[in-house]
């Protein structure tokens, strides 16, 4: 018989968790995977009563092949929680499973869900209102100042926020450092184990996130080994995490639209920032807007109304901004082609301002984040300020 101390099988990582050795130890039985222990869970309602449940009942009301059912009845997967639990002690790390209080609510909503997640930091972060940001590695100026301007817009809006992406170069490190420099904690979900983090580049950048109330996400145990395919599952965390995701810039093929596609199946709500239509950075957002299966956003209220989260907190009405403050000559000079509240086409904005269309749509897009013009239907712009 497998003998294990009573101080194991007790174990509970912080005061008030209900983490149990049979929750990592069902998770570490080989053959089950993701989907394995979410149908078990189902079954059982708790890892305690998988373990309680004998070789028949496993394969027959279970269904479970038979190698896998002996094995959990063998306990195999024991010496390995042990050895888990051990680690996770000596690098700080919390192990939350799918039954504790503290785990996300909307993580446990997806089919898929990890029954155990690997957190360093602020674990009530993750209960926020949380918002996920992703996009290309390749972010270009545009992308960067897209991040900055929602999410200090979000800040100043909506109280309780925490921004969620994946520690990832680009977008995703641009969401973390504007919600850092908007006093706002965020969530990095990574696709390896912890303490580490990937890439190793964004090493600092993840303290900093911890210092300031944040956290660091893996559903990854130590003895994994790295896999490429470990970044596509954990896009399911990030898409799960938000209500919504916003899509900044994003090639054709990139990641981010996997993120998307997990999230719109989870029924989040899906949005995205239009881009120039020639810059390839922009390619897969623009894709996203025109086949309807994300909705345009320019602006962080643009965002709050797709989530019907409330606006109509107190957000310092005294302090008023003026959108025109930090406008370019350029930007200004475009802005002066609108004589009076009348709606103008591209066509007429070109020829008012002899700019060609990219120069065009540019600026366009430099002055909707500024929320000096707005974006009409039938392609036509009109000033706000």
């Amino acid at each position: 018989m497998l003998r294990f101390s009573a101080f194991l099988c007790n174990f509970t990582f912080r005061k008030g968790a209900s983490m149990k050795i049979e929750d990592l130890a069902l998770v570490m039985t080989r053959g089950l995977g993701v989907k394995g222990v979410a149908h078990l869970l189902e079954v059982y309602g708790d890892a305690e009563a998988v373990f309680c449940a004998s070789l028949s009942e496993l394969t027959e009301h279970a269904e479970l092949r038979e190698d896998i059912a002996r094995a959990i009845v063998r306990r195999d997967g024991w010496q390995d929680a042990e050895r888990e639990i051990k680690y996770c002690q000596r690098h700080s790390i919390h192990a939350i499973a799918s039954t504790d209080d503290e785990y996300p609510a909307p993580l446990r909503e997806i089919p898929d869900y990890p029954h155990i997640i690997y957190v360093r930091g602020e674990v009530e972060a993750l209960s926020r209102r949380c918002i996920s940001f992703v996009g290309t590695r390749r972010m270009t100026p545009h992308g960067e100042r897209a991040c900055a301007e929602l999410i200090a817009g979000l800040a100043a809006r909506i109280p309780d926020l925490c921004i969620v992406s994946g520690l990832a170069f680009g977008v995703d490190s641009a969401a973390h450092r504007a919600a850092l420099l908007n006093n706002v904690p965020t969530v990095a979900v990574v696709a390896n184990p912890l303490p580490g983090v990937t890439p190793t580049q964004h090493t600092a950048l993840a303290e900093d996130i911890i210092a300031h109330g944040g956290a660091i996400v893996s559903e990854l145990p130590s003895t994994t080994r790295p896999k490429g395919c470990y970044f596509i599952s954990r896009n399911r965390i990030i898409a799960a995490l938000g209500s919504g995701t916003v899509v900044v810039e994003s090639h054709t093929g990139g990641g981010a639209l996997t993120t998307a596609k997990l999230a719109d199946e989870y029924n989040r709500t899906v949005m995205a920032v239009p881009g120039r239509i020639f810059d390839s950075a922009s390619s897969g957002t623009n894709h996203l807007i025109r086949s309807h299966r994300a909705q345009l956003v320019t602006s962080a209220d643009d965002i709050a109304n797709e989530l019907m989260w409330d606006l109509s907190l107190p957000t310092e009405p005294a302090v008023k901004i003026d959108p025109t403050k930090d406008l370019t000559p350029d930007e200004r000079g475009l802005l002066g082609c609108f004589r009076n509240s009348d709606p103008l086409s591209v066509g007429e904005l070109m020829e008012l301002s002899g700019m060609l269309s990219g120069e065009l749509s540019a600026l366009l897009m430099s002055l909707e984040l500024a929320g000096a013009v707005r974006m009409l239907p039938g392609n036509m712009y009109e000033r706000l300020v």
